[in-house]
């Protein structure tokens, strides 16, 4: 029994490798995964950023240097879901401040891969509802998630081309006057006609069929049943960065008790992160 658990561990860290990882050509040259050092009051977390996300990888290393997340607090903790930081109103922020609305005046584009996927302890893009699912420019989630069996692994695919659908619904240009209906009742806060148009558009792309569903491949699926995480984040969110050393701090965090808008009752604080050079 215990080889055959030795096995295992061995064959999941395989699968997580070559998720990630491309095969290499002889002569190739590999480009090396920048590191990041993130010191929390719960523990220190090692985060190696995707290659195959630039645009991000690039953003958080600016941020880093420029010293955007230290002191910042995680500010939103869901057990069995995911830790997010990187506001930075939250640097002094009060008992009872509202908090996850702070960033800088700009988005990042979103860069989705079907080879990033959201395992237990990835980095990830926080955004709000743009559109285009652009990034924010300094706010972040770190996921914990939970381990699945491959009925619960089909209904996150579902939830995933669902959103899917609904996206590329609100894109087709044959949608466009009705996009802009909704978006101009928005503009006015005219909220009950918002609604209106929104579970219209909502109701309408469940038949749409104009794009390419998403799979969850059989080598995700297994991490997914063994690590665990949270799939049905796939391909809405851009996962640009993994944690390869300190995933107990992420349960450390997870565990604390939160209160409203899931904000820990005691501050959790980010206290620097630092380019590994």
């Amino acid at each position: 029994m215990k080889l055959v658990k030795r096995l295992l561990v061995v064959m999941v860290a395989f699968l997580v490798f070559a998720c990630n990882n491309k095969p290499t050509v002889p002569g190739q040259k590999v480009e090396v995964r920048k590191k990041i050092e993130m010191l929390t009051d719960h523990g220190t977390m090692v985060i190696e950023l995707y290659n195959e996300t630039p645009l991000h990888r690039d953003n958080f290393i600016k941020q880093a240097r420029a010293g955007m997340y230290d002191s910042v607090l995680f500010h939103r903790v869901i057990d069995s879901f995911m830790i997010q930081g990187g506001d930075p109103d939250s640097k002094y922020a009060k008992a009872g401040d509202t908090l996850g609305n702070g960033g800088l005046d700009y988005k990042i584009p979103a860069e989705f891969n079907p080879n990033l996927y959201h395992k237990k302890g990835v980095l990830a893009a926080a955004r709000d509802g743009n559109i285009e699912r652009a990034s924010s420019s300094t706010q972040f989630y770190i996921v914990e998630g939970k381990v699945f069996n491959d009925s619960l692994l089909d209904q996150a695919q579902l939830r995933v081309n669902t959103w899917l659908a609904e996206h590329y619904f609100k894109l087709d240009p044959k949608n466009k006057a009705l996009l802009d209906s909704m978006q101009t009742a928005l503009h006015k806060e005219d909220m009950e006609k918002y609604a209106v148009y929104s579970e219209h558009i909502h109701s309408m792309s469940k038949n749409y069929t104009n794009f390419n569903p998403y799979r969850i491949s059989p080598a995700q699926r297994e991490v997914y049943k063994t690590i665990g995480g949270t799939p049905h984040l796939d391909q809405n969110y851009t996962v640009y960065g993994e944690v390869i050393e300190g995933m107990e701090v992420i349960d450390a965090i997870s565990s604390e008790p939160t209160g409203a808008m899931d904000r820990p009752v005691t501050d959790i604080r980010i206290i620097s992160v630092k380019l590994v050079e």
